[in-house]
């Protein structure tokens, strides 16, 4: 009853806003593509659509379904593309979500050497999935997870691959540079400057403010990583990230690192990947590289 094409339909015609739009893209006329979707209708009792205007507005049915197919078609999709590339004997693509800003650092010493040991897989790297990336690995929009958060579920496995320390980075001059650590209470004076992401999600947050009471003078937000170290090096605030790209800028900016708390702030780089992709040759590779290529950073 319920096939395939009626899923793509409904998601096409949600993408594309018509009805003739979506039977261009799914190379069906647009009599066949009403008539389908017409007799699905009429077999389930309900209405997938409803008109308002010149414009189909999906009902609940068709809500429910658009969710369905957007679940759904993914898998897929991607089942074709393993079994095609099975059937020529290839591998594929692998396709890297980043729920990390400065992770893309470290990753870019994982993927080099890995493009050269596995030429016949393609990396993509979509940074538009962060700090949100669970739902596409979810949703087989990308195949490993880059996270420091890992988030466990039921189908998905995240394995350690990187040890690292979050640190306060200053500029050389600034009145802490010299502290063997720092405490919460002298933040009060500080301007904080992190990459946009929720507060609960800050390792300085979470793990060392908030646990004292203590917010800092200002917080502001910062993009770039090139760009918020420039804006330490030149004394407009100070940051927190790991130590060992604290270091590797250290090397050409004015700036060094302070451990935050007597203790510091231990932390590590997860890869996530879903269980029903254990035993893909080329994915696992990639994650036993990451944590070789992890020793030597």
């Amino acid at each position: 009853m319920l096939e395939r094409i009626h899923l793509a339909i409904v998601q096409q015609v949600e993408k594309q806003g018509s009805l003739t739009a979506a039977a261009d893209v799914l190379h069906v006329t647009q009599s066949a593509l009403s008539h389908s979707m017409k007799k699905l209708e009429q077999q389930l009792g309900t209405d997938i659509w409803r008109r308002e205007g010149r414009k189909l507005e999906l009902t609940q049915s068709g809500q429910y379904l658009l969710a369905v197919a957007n679940r759904v078609l993914p898998h897929l999709e991607l089942a074709e593309e393993r079994l095609q590339q099975f059937a020529l004997g290839e591998r594929g693509s692998l396709r890297i979500g980043m729920e990390c800003h400065p992770c893309y650092q470290w990753l870019l010493k994982v993927v080099s050497p890995y493009l050269s040991a596995w030429p016949d897989v393609d990396v993509d790297v979509k940074q538009r999935f962060q700090f949100g990336g669970l739902g596409a690995l979810l949703d087989y929009e990308i195949d490993l997870l880059v996270t420091p958060d890992p988030v466990y579920k039921p189908g998905l496995n995240f394995e350690a691959v990187f040890d690292y320390e979050q640190v306060l980075v200053v500029a050389k001059d600034h009145h802490l540079a010299m502290s063997e650590y720092i405490e919460a209470h002298q933040m009060t004076s500080e301007v904080l400057i992190s990459y946009p992401v929720d507060l609960e999600r800050l390792d300085i947050y979470n793990q060392f403010l908030l646990p004292a009471g203590i917010t800092p003078k200002r917080h502001k937000n910062i993009e770039t990583t090139d760009i918020m170290l420039q804006m330490v090096a030149s004394g407009r605030g100070v940051a927190a990230l790991p130590r060992w790209l604290v270091e590797e800028y250290a090397e050409k900016l004015p700036i060094v690192p302070v451990k935050l708390g007597p203790q510091g702030i231990p932390k590590q780089i997860y890869l996530g990947s879903r269980e029903a992709d254990g035993k893909v040759d080329y994915l696992q590779a990639f994650v036993e590289l990451a944590r070789e290529t992890s020793h030597v950073v």
